[in-house]
């Protein structure tokens, strides 16, 4: 987490999956979400660290005859099945050139649907990084619908994936 070298662990509160300077009064703290920011073709996407579940080496992956092309096929993460894609498919990954990560995330369930574990490809796991409202940009690219708005990060921008928008467009079995 990027702080204020000034600042002590003392001087930094944790409050509800959100990290706050603890000497501030209510009206003066801005909370901070965390989130994974990783690259996945040539876009930059992000996650709140609280849905992602874990990030792993690119797997043994079993591929499944005839599912749609975002579909890389399924891998064993402790003996669960997750379906892992690819949200950068439509730019067409060089032949023979696998992503080296996958970020497994977990979007919960409601009273229509399970939990579902989903991993997503990702060429480079650039880090977790810390952001207030202030680093967060509503509007996101049309042609990215999955996404909800954009996070700016070391004078980049992230796209903040929305797991349950990911899971409209890009479908993905339940196994």
């Amino acid at each position: 987490m990027p702080v204020d070298p000034e600042l002590s662990e003392q001087d930094i509160a944790f409050d509800g999956g959100e990290f706050v300077e603890a000497d501030a009064s209510p009206e003066d703290r801005r909370p901070e979400r965390q989130y994974c920011v990783f690259r996945a073709g040539r876009e930059r996407f992000c996650l709140s660290v609280l849905e992602v579940e874990e990030v792993v080496d690119w797997p043994i992956v079993t591929r499944i005859p005839l599912a749609p092309a975002f579909l890389m096929g399924v891998f064993n993460l402790r003996g669960t099945i997750v379906p892992l894609m690819d949200i950068a498919f439509t730019e067409g990954r060089r032949p023979g050139l696998l992503p080296k990560h996958v970020v497994v995330a977990a979007l919960k369930g409601d009273a229509h649907r399970e939990d579902l574990r989903i991993g997503i490809a990702a060429d480079e796991v650039i880090g977790t990084y810390s952001a207030t409202e202030e680093a967060l940009l509503d509007q996101a690219p049309a042609e990215v619908p999955h996404c909800r708005g954009m996070l700016r990060h070391d004078d980049r921008l992230a796209l903040v994936v929305d797991l349950r928008r990911l899971t409209d467009v890009f479908p993905v079995p339940v196994i």
